[in-house]
């Protein structure tokens, strides 16, 4: 792990509560990769029928305490019965191992491929293991780093939105940050996704969008997005189901800013009743009233406005306990703003790996804080959501 990385590491929102998270998770990786070491070196599963009669088979483990920037862990060296087995992962004698935090920094890192996964340890076990046997490890580590990636099958909504931040490839440039955080049906939130890329598009979006439903996520019936050209296209074609809500703070910004300064805040304060009424029939008359009265002074701005209407109101088809969470992207918001306080320290990010593992920690972290916690009003309708899905 590099000093970019520990820097960032050291100072999370939480410090001591994702260090624990860390050091546990890193335990657990260092403890199942041993095992599979052992179970390359046996050529069996533990357990398994063709390790009957081999000559040689398990024998328990000894403990062995590590110390990483995350505090001890507690390590389990399997042994064989012949005590010809030697691990290669931790070196003798060496209390700490900076390899090891590299490995669970990438596992919790959003892009782990099969051949990452090899090369990684490829790196730790080097010559002491044929190509064949360097393999045999790598795949079975590689359903636990896919049983992070799984998605749960549906959402009740899913937020969009991208920030930008400083990255330094060839020159110094603010790169755009793909976050998706979802809310389940019971109430629970979770950063689901994330991605990095020179530019906010929908090409890249759409591809987001792809993964997610491949990794698992297979129903949302809610889509909050601001006015990404083509994300309604892009939705309707990954999840054809599922419900689309334009971000009603991202439209009044929009206003705002086409309208002049002496209007603004008659107009912000205008607007805001839409998203404040009762129902759907209440809040469509005092949109066509804002119409009617902006229309004359700003017809280029209403024109707009009435092109999309369809996605303005769609939170009002929802429980009343749950719409003031669901008409704008504020909470994915609040997200991008922690992001961007934590990385303020740093002018820039030297490279995309660095990037990634910033944002991979920050969700990391989010989730941690929020894990079966209920999101407001959720809770109340728990049944009602539920009954949106098949």
């Amino acid at each position: 792990m590099n000093d970019f990385t520990k820097d960032f590491a050291q100072a999370l929102f939480n410090p001591d509560k994702i260090n624990d998270l860390l050091r546990k998770e890193l335990q657990q990786a260092v403890n199942n990769l041993l095992e599979a070491e052992l179970t390359a070196f046996l050529g069996y599963d533990p357990y398994a029928r063709n390790g009957w009669n081999t000559g040689n088979s398990r024998n328990g483990a000894y403990f062995r305490k590590v110390d990483t920037q995350f505090g001890p862990i507690e390590v389990q060296v399997p042994r064989d019965r012949n005590g010809q087995f030697h691990q290669h992962m931790l070196p003798d004698y060496k209390q700490h191992s900076d390899i090891l935090e590299s490995m669970i920094i990438k596992l919790y890192s959003k892009g782990v491929t099969t051949r990452e996964i090899a090369d990684l340890i490829e790196k730790m076990y080097g010559s002491h293991y044929s190509p064949a046997q360097v393999s045999n490890i790598s795949k079975q580590m590689i359903p636990k780093v896919e049983a992070y990636h799984k998605l749960s099958d549906k959402f009740f909504c899913v937020y969009l939105d991208a920030t930008y931040l400083p990255l330094r490839r060839e020159t110094f440039e603010r790169e755009a940050v793909y976050i998706a955080i979802g809310i389940k049906p019971n109430g629970h939130k979770e950063v689901i996704d994330y991605c990095i890329a020179p530019s906010e598009n929908i090409e890249v979006w759409t591809d987001m969008l792809q993964n997610m439903k491949s990794r698992g996520l297979k129903q949302v019936e809610l889509f909050l997005s601001d006015g990404v050209v083509g994300m309604k296209t892009a939705l309707a074609r990954t999840y054809p189901k599922a419900h689309f809500q334009r971000c009603l703070v991202h439209v009044m910004r929009n206003i705002c800013a086409k309208v002049r300064v002496d209007d603004r805040e008659k107009i912000m304060n205008e607007f805001k009743q839409v998203h404040q009424q009762t129902n759907k029939e209440e809040a469509t008359a005092v949109l066509h009233d804002f119409y009617t009265k902006w229309g004359k002074v700003y017809s280029h701005v209403i024109r707009s406005l009435k092109d999309i209407e369809p996605d303005l109101l769609v939170f009002y088809n929802y429980p009343k306990q749950i719409r003031a969470s669901i008409y704008s992207t504020n909470m994915i918001e609040s997200f991008n703003n922690v992001i961007k306080r934590k990385a303020k320290p740093k002018a820039e990010f030297p490279t995309e790996q660095s990037l990634d593992a910033f944002i991979g920690i920050q969700a990391m972290s989010y989730n941690d804080r929020y894990f079966n916690r209920i999101h407001k009003g959720f809770g109340q309708v728990q049944d009602t959501l539920e009954s949106y899905f098949d």
